[in-house]
């Protein structure tokens, strides 16, 4: 496969020679130059920028070649992979083996990294390079997701990265990649600049230069398109959705994300930070700790309202992990529905008959009208007997005070990197540990039952039993309360002028997504 970004190559004409300029307006910008510091959505859609994976997605996240021409199990622990020939770095010198072999070592534990990619990593035991184009990646266990796995991390350069730090990367100075584009600057919360390398192995890139700007609020990045100093935008309010499509000019790409949008629940601490008893005394029991409890919060959301009221309809209401058409996703799971006297008949039964008091947590802006869905979930908790204080955040200070465990109930969003249910399970699910299991748990659930099941999973080779085993997995979670799902949010991308744009199911908004007419 000699082009980078085949589903996007099949859908767009060939560019035209004459130099062009892409200005893109995002809603949510990278914490980090560095591919291996943060596994978000903003970071690794930077990341594919001036990083290659080994494996690379395609906008409905098919697996397709990257620096990895083909990938096959020669046994039960062992993944052959051969490299691509000719791919060079940024600055000319050759891409081989060591590197991945570099980059394996280094991935798996990135200092201050408050979402580390090791929960894929860490299923790669031992990298044995066989040759300078071919590497055998061994596990410690029959690893049948290995090629989703392989397809969620950059590949760095080990000439430019074996004593760099994050902050080398952020400068610019170890951002040397073999991606389509070369990192010209980084400006923290404010600017990405990226210039065609021209030397990229794949599809030559239509924009000689591209510049990401964050436009954190909604109506700003949307008059930013029409005053045209933008000229694409991502994660359009849908507010504004209305107004764009009877806008001349204007073109609208829609898609539904495989983003599930969700509550954590603290049922790690014995005594909850943010809940206090119907009296507003400290209690000396986390009542969180009790799936009833957990039960109750999830029966009080109507999640067909959040999306119809606050969504405009821009969304899935959900009850599990992945959406239709994802590996894992079990059509026998129905969305709950909201009833609050079977709500209040669990926390009378869990021993709260008046309730209690809680703190809810969200941020503001990070996720579409993500303190609106707050706000409304505070609500439909009161109305459930559990007096609700709702606060929210700016997406930075939420980010950190989430990876510091520092809320009793918070809403957050999962983007499923590989594409199926394990990354879900694995992540938000499974009992965090030093290997990297539970990496985005952020209320620590634990249950050594569902963790069986997932390793299970993890270890089956038969694609229709591992199915099986996630749908059962999801299950079992799902009737314990690991996590609240809400909804699947449809996102939507919009241009101007003659841009047309292939929408990502991964939310990634890349410029190899947009191509001139």
């Amino acid at each position: 496969m000699r082009a980078h970004w085949l589903a996007v190559a099949a859908v767009f004409a060939a560019a035209p020679a004459t130099a062009q300029e892409l200005k893109i307006g995002l809603g949510a910008m990278a914490r980090s130059v560095d591919p291996h510091f943060y596994n978000s959505g903003p970071d690794v859609a930077n990341m594919l920028h001036v990083f290659d994976k080994l494996v690379l997605q395609d906008e409905k996240q098919g697996l397709v070649a990257g620096l990895a021409t083909s990938w096959k199990a020669v046994d039960a622990t062992t993944w052959e992979v051969k490299l691509r020939e000719g791919v060079t770095f940024h600055d000319g010198s050759p891409f081989t083996a060591d590197d991945v072999a570099f980059t394996v070592k280094r991935a798996v534990d990135v200092p201050r990294s408050g979402s580390p990619f090791s929960l894929y990593v860490n299923t790669i035991k031992e990298v044995v390079v066989k040759g300078p184009h071919l590497v055998h990646l061994t596990t410690a266990e029959p690893a049948p997701l290995l090629p989703w796995d392989i397809s969620t991390f950059g590949i760095i350069s080990k000439k430019h990265g074996a004593a760099a730090a994050t902050e080398d990367y952020n400068s610019g100075k170890a951002a040397i990649g073999t991606g389509p584009y070369k990192l010209v600057s980084y400006s923290p919360n404010e600017r990405i600049v990226l210039q065609r390398n021209d030397a990229y192995w794949g599809l030559k890139e239509p924009w000689t230069k591209v510049t990401f700007s964050l436009i954190a609020n909604q109506a700003s990045r949307t008059a930013a398109l029409l005053a045209g100093d933008v000229d694409a935008i991502d994660t359009v309010a849908t507010q504004d959705i209305a107004r764009l499509k009877s806008t001349a000019g204007v073109g609208l790409w829609p898609s539904l994300s495989n983003r599930v949008i969700y509550l954590i629940q603290d049922s790690h601490r014995d005594v909850a930070e943010h809940i206090r008893d119907a009296d507003g005394k400290p209690m000396t029991v986390n009542p969180l700790k009790d799936p009833r409890v957990r039960q109750a919060l999830s029966l009080s959301i109507a999640r067909e309202a959040l999306v119809e009221r606050i969504m405009e309809g821009e969304g899935v209401p959900t009850g599990q992990l992945v959406p239709p058409g994802l590996f894992g996703h079990d059509p026998s799971l129905e969305t709950p529905a909201q009833n609050f006297d079977a709500a209040k008949k669990l926390l009378a039964d869990a021993g709260y008959p008046k309730g209690f008091q809680l703190t809810l947590h969200g941020s503001n802006g990070r996720y579409l009208n993500d303190a609106k869905i707050t706000q409304a979930i505070g609500q439909m908790f009161v109305r459930a007997g559990v007096a609700t204080t709702v606060e929210t955040l700016p997406r930075a200070i939420f980010g950190t005070r989430g990876n510091e465990f520092g809320f009793s109930v918070g809403l957050f969003g999962w983007g499923t990197d590989t594409g199926e249910a394990a990354s879900p399970l694995k992540a938000l699910i499974r009992t965090r540990d030093a290997a990297g299991a539970g990496a985005s748990n952020r209320g620590r659930y634990s249950n050594p039952r569902i963790d069986a099941v997932i390793v299970d999973a993890l270890r089956t080779i038969d694609d229709k039993k591992r199915e099986a085993l996630l749908q059962q997995a999801t299950r079992m979670a799902m009737e314990d309360g690991a996590i609240i799902p809400l909804d699947f949010q449809v996102n939507t991308w919009a241009t101007r002028g003659a841009i047309v744009w292939a929408p990502r199911t991964d939310e990634f908004t890349l410029a190899m997504s947009a191509r001139p007419k």
